[in-house]
């Protein structure tokens, strides 16, 4: 089925599948996704609403029109035929997730809406399907808080406490540590949290839930996070947002299961090697909101060797077909990989310059393709930046390095007082325990970024690169104080305004400012230019606005 009159599109659903319809309509998420497809890239079934839906939804007074839900059911027909399954079947239910995909990247500023389908009627027929309680209990549980946030813009932090408390009463640590029956008193609690932030019981229909979900995914184009972004990034107001509803896949059923996001090379060096973060028995929104424990490349080939290897295999076969290193998200189900999509990576300007002139020297670029992929880095003004030494002195603690350079600044712990710091004329270090999407203005304005928790590869360390900020997550001997503008590292303490110094090459921090080193890649660009004219590689601009500099001190 493709109308492109009516933009309604389906990806993997066998004869029903239809051929790629224009960028502009799909989105690039759903465009790749079907391009993935065909390639023989294991995806879930999907249909698409293209971005002409999302225009009416918003000039329709932020509600869905009777064509659009009339799609809605003709496409999740189509989806229910190529899975055997039924969306509200008590035996056998659908479940989806429903995902935004603007005609730009646009790396977490749109939302998501997962586990869409399950209710108190569908939840014994995911557990009759999967035979795993825990699984089944889990999904619900995130459902009712995400439609809470997602769809109906309540506030997490009710959620948050009852969860806590829940934890308390059960004497765990985490949700990773309650069995199916912790999870079912929470979300039983959840339930009730829901009645009373929302105003009403949760939906239990599921397909209310999905013309609900689809609603919020196209009304996240005119979010705050969203408006700022594409602001800072020259992205126009009316291009509109497509949604994908696609065959829910579970990264929480277990232990040969899990979440992840890759890059095809690294994003902040450009070293031609996979760069991994993984979480096992998670879903996506674990790896990409900032706020867990990952695992890295060697964790997952040791315990799950073949999906490893089906990695290395995918990320050939995508630098072939897209041409350029590309960033993914895939979910592992039961020891079976799913690729949920693929974009162009975010990467620092080093990174650009090498993968460039490394798949020139491959043969995958042409010089012409290779000088499209440099426009707007500024390649004459590239420095490597590294610590030289500080007189002996240590850091005072590591983390994850999620980006490049070496930068010094007053610590803002709050996003509107880094604003004001950097409106004031000083560099600026964002100190938090995660970061968020959310946090986009001051993520823009800050010079540094230091988080206690999360990943190199969440929403927000991936802006962050992007923008060329230094970048460390995940650093464990942070300790933020709540309310009064302190923090420890170490043994040392801090107080906002003081100074701070981060190594993002290595992912150490000091308390000085250790003394610093700046060298040009001079045989990168030796090699760029033995095979590109130089006046080709030139953007023209020192702002590199697809690929910017690291950070300097």
């Amino acid at each position: 089925m493709n109308s492109d009159a009516r933009q309604v599109f389906l990806i993997g659903c066998g004869s029903n599948a239809s051929a790629l319809g224009p960028v502009e309509a799909m989105g690039f998420k759903a465009y790749n996704l079907a391009r993935m497809a065909a390639l023989g890239i294991t995806v879930p079934a999907a249909f698409v609403l293209g971005t002409q839906h999302g225009r009416e939804f918003l000039g329709h007074g932020r509600r869905l029109t009777e064509q659009t839900r009339a799609e809605i059911r003709v496409c999740t027909r189509q989806l229910e035929e190529a899975s055997g399954l039924s969306l509200a079947s008590p035996r056998r239910p659908l479940l989806l997730s429903v995902r935004s995909g603007a005609p730009v990247s646009m790396p977490g500023m749109l939302d998501t809406v997962l586990n869409v389908g399950l209710c108190d009627a569908t939840l014994p027929g995911l557990l009759r399907l999967t035979g795993n309680p825990r699984l089944a209990w889990d999904s619900y549980r995130r459902l009712v808080q995400s439609f809470a946030e997602v769809v109906r813009g309540a506030e997490p932090g009710p959620f948050a406490a009852a969860t806590r408390e829940e934890l308390q009463r059960r004497g765990a640590e985490g949700l990773e540590r309650l069995d199916f029956r912790g999870l079912r008193a929470l979300t039983t609690r959840l339930l009730d949290v829901y009645a009373e932030v929302v105003g009403e019981p949760f939906p239990q229909s599921p397909a209310d839930q999905l013309d609900a979900a689809v609603a919020a995914v196209f009304g996240s184009w005119d979010s705050e996070k969203a408006v700022t972004y594409r602001r800072a990034n020259g992205i126009a107001d009316d291009l509109g947002t497509a949604v994908t509803v696609q065959r829910m896949v579970f990264g929480n059923a277990g232990g040969n299961s899990g979440a992840g996001v890759g890059f095809t090379r690294d994003p902040a060096t450009g070293e031609n090697s996979l760069y991994l973060d993984f979480a096992f028995n998670a879903q996506g929104e674990d790896i990409v909101s900032g706020r867990t424990a990952l695992e890295h490349d060697a964790d997952l080939a040791r315990r799950l060797p073949s999906v490893y290897r089906d990695l290395v295999s995918l990320k050939e076969q995508l630098e072939h077909e897209f041409r350029d290193a590309q960033e993914f998200e895939f979910t592992v189900h039961d020891g079976r990989l799913f690729v949920l999509q693929t974009r162009s990576a975010k990467r620092t300007a080093l990174a650009a310059l090498r993968i460039a002139v490394e798949q020139l020297e491959s043969a995958l670029l042409s010089p012409e393709e290779a000088a499209r992929h440099l426009a707007g880095v500024d390649v004459a003004g590239i420095e490597v930046v590294r610590v030289a030494g500080s007189g002996g002195e240590l850091p005072l603690a590591r983390g994850i390095a999620a980006s490049i350079g070496v930068v010094s600044g007053r610590i803002a712990m709050v996003p509107a007082r880094a604003v004001a710091l950097a409106g004031a004329g000083e560099p600026v270090l964002l100190v938090r325990d995660d970061i968020a999407t959310s946090d986009i203005a001051a993520i823009q304005v800050a010079a540094g970024i230091l988080t206690a928790r999360g990943g190199r590869t969440s929403h927000a360390a991936v802006v962050a690169r992007q923008l060329g900020k230094a970048c460390i997550v995940g650093c464990a001997d942070l300790r933020i104080e709540p309310g009064e503008r302190s923090c420890s590292i170490g043994s040392h303490w801090f107080h906002e305004g003081d100074s701070l110094c981060l190594d993002a090459n290595t992912g150490a921090v000091y308390a000085g400012e250790p003394r610093i080193t700046r060298e040009r890649p001079t045989d990168l660009l030796d090699r760029l230019w033995r095979h590109l004219p130089r006046r080709a590689a030139q953007p023209g601009t020192a702002a590199a606005k697809n690929a910017p500099g690291c950070a300097e001190a």
